[in-house]
């Protein structure tokens, strides 16, 4: 079975590598593998803090500079930081890890691509963010599931910081969370999954768990069948 991880950069990086978790994370993975040996995981990696300063500083040098930032440069910049957030992870996982970091989910084969029992990916091109990597790279192996962690425990009714009336879900359909979280994507913008990839993960038929990254003891109950704390986003 091959599990798709979209692994949020606010928990790699908040604002710098997060050593004791990553520690953690690699551990955990590490002997669910051991537990089974046919299982394999995707593990697509944000870029998070890095990302959003660097975006930050962009906006604001170039408004110094009297020019309009570009959506598209700005992407750009967010992209390099899942990339370094990647390359990180996959050197800590040494030899489960055989393959390079997936910056383009469409190209070559899906024997070429993935040979070890672990591959990372990356963001790939601006106009979305890399939860929608994972999702193209759970429709073309097969997965049924992305698991999304980020720093948010379940998606709300509403945003909790502003409306303290907003609930969490357990569970709620693609067409109710796309109403919830709009369809447009613009870089660094904080939401539970990019609405691109929600689109493209309801007309794939995939379900999505979001869940907070940092509880990694939930995230085993998750990845082995358990009662867990998130929110099934589903058809």
């Amino acid at each position: 079975m091959t599990r798709v991880i979209s692994l949020g950069g606010s928990i790699v990086a908040p604002d710098k590598a997060d050593c004791l978790y990553l520690q953690r994370f690699v551990e955990l993975v590490e002997s669910l593998l051991v537990e089974d040996g046919a299982e394999r995981f995707i593990i697509v990696v944000g870029g998070g803090g890095p990302a959003r300063t660097w975006q930050a500083a962009y906006r604001e040098v170039s408004g110094a500079l009297g020019t309009a930032p570009d959506d598209g440069q700005a992407d750009w910049i967010g992209i390099m930081a899942t990339r370094l957030n990647a390359q990180l992870v996959k050197a800590l996982f040494g030899a489960y890890c055989k393959d390079d970091v997936v910056t383009d989910p469409c190209a070559g084969t899906t024997e070429s691509l993935f040979t070890g029992r672990v591959l990372l990916a990356a963001g790939w091109k601006p106009g979305f963010s890399s939860d929608n990597d994972a999702v193209l790279l759970a429709k073309r192996f097969g997965a049924k599931t992305v698991i999304n962690l980020s720093n948010i425990r379940q998606v709300y009714t509403a945003d909790p910081k502003t409306d303290p009336a907003a609930k969490p879900l357990d569970s709620i359909s693609w067409d109710a969370f796309r109403v919830l979280t709009g369809d447009v994507w613009t870089p660094g913008r904080n939401v539970p999954f990019d609405p691109v990839a929600s689109r493209n993960a309801a007309e794939a038929g995939i379900d999505v768990i979001c869940a907070a990254g940092g509880d990694l003891e939930n995230l085993r109950q998750i990845l082995r069948g358990g009662a867990y704390t998130g929110t099934l986003i589903h058809a």
